[in-house]
């Protein structure tokens, strides 16, 4: 693992995602981008692990078949990719899902069928620490004489 903060290391992916998508633009396969954002990952130093395994236990015992993360960068981020005309809320809610059963802090839904590749860029942080960041930026945000 790397000693980026994961707001570094979303940063860098993000750049890897946009030249993915200025190279092939929209209308491809979402497994051609997920294999070409693997290289371009790999390409900036990053590791990146291809369809990251993670069992689900439920009450103590190992249930179905193992989850699929598209991708998981530096062993922390989990990626999703997607090539669709929208994203629809359930793709939010599976990555947070994910983030929850992993423990990993943040993911990023990038869906490479957009016009523009920022537009196609969906992050999220797991439940318990976007509460605590979002409590920490309003702590900050608050007047002083509010805090009475």
């Amino acid at each position: 693992m790397s000693t980026l903060t994961i707001d570094e290391l979303t940063e860098i992916v993000i750049r890897c995602a946009i030249a993915v998508h200025d190279a092939l633009g929209p209308g491809l396969l979402e497994s051609i981008y997920r294999d070409c954002l693997v290289i371009e990952l790999r390409a900036n130093g990053l590791t990146a692990e291809l369809e990251k395994r993670v069992s689900i236990v439920y009450r103590g015992q190992q249930v179905g078949g193992a989850l699929r993360i598209d991708i998981l960068v530096d062993g922390r981020l989990v990626i999703e990719v997607k090539a669709v005309d929208h994203l629809h809320p359930v793709f939010q809610a599976q990555v947070i899902t994910y983030l929850k059963l992993t423990g990993h802090p943040a993911g990023l839904i990038l869906n490479f069928n957009a016009l523009s590749m920022r537009a196609g860029i969906r992050r999220v942080d797991r439940p318990d620490l976007y509460a605590k960041k979002r409590a920490a930026r309003v702590g900050i945000q608050r007047p002083e004489s509010a805090r009475s």
